[in-house]
């Protein structure tokens, strides 16, 4: 695993073209928490999250998206001896282009060195599939799923 950062893609904002780079950060450094700290504990961003508080260690390694210095989203991903695994992140809007691209980030970070799992909000299986994630279990508000390829 490599810190540092990298270019996700180009969106257009006001007719300008910007520029968004997806941070990869470890789980209690400094920066992560300057970027996201507004994020986590705000009220709005909490109820996306289905009133669940995000949380981080030094086993996390944390997807942070930034476009014109402002966090639009992340995706924290925790390093366990079975495997990594998403849980608890954030795309601002509830942007489908923006998860994709922190969803393909994380592939590309872990996978084939590792098997990758999320718990994924319902509302967005259809996306985690499309990156090539499978079902593994389902309840009301979240599916398990796993990492098999496209």
């Amino acid at each position: 695993m490599n810190n540092g950062s990298f270019l996700a893609g180009e969106s257009e904002k006001s007719n300008k073209c910007s520029t968004m780079i997806i941070e990869k950060l470890q789980g209690t450094e400094e920066r992560l928490y300057k970027l996201v700290a507004p994020l986590v504990m705000s009220i709005p961003v909490i109820r996306q999250n289905n009133n669940y508080p995000f949380k981080t260690s030094r086993k996390h390694l944390w997807f942070v998206a930034v476009d014109r210095d402002s966090v639009v989203g992340f995706m924290p991903v925790e390093c366990k001896t079975s495997g990594a695994y998403i849980d608890n992140y954030y795309a601002a809007g509830d942007s489908p282009e923006l998860l994709k691209k922190l969803v393909e980030a994380v592939v590309a970070e872990f996978v084939p060195e590792q098997p990758l799992s999320a718990m994924v909000h319902v509302r967005h299986s259809d996306i985690f599939k499309a990156c090539g994630f499978s079902p593994v279990k389902n309840w009301k508000l979240y599916v398990k799923m796993e990492y098999e390829g496209l």
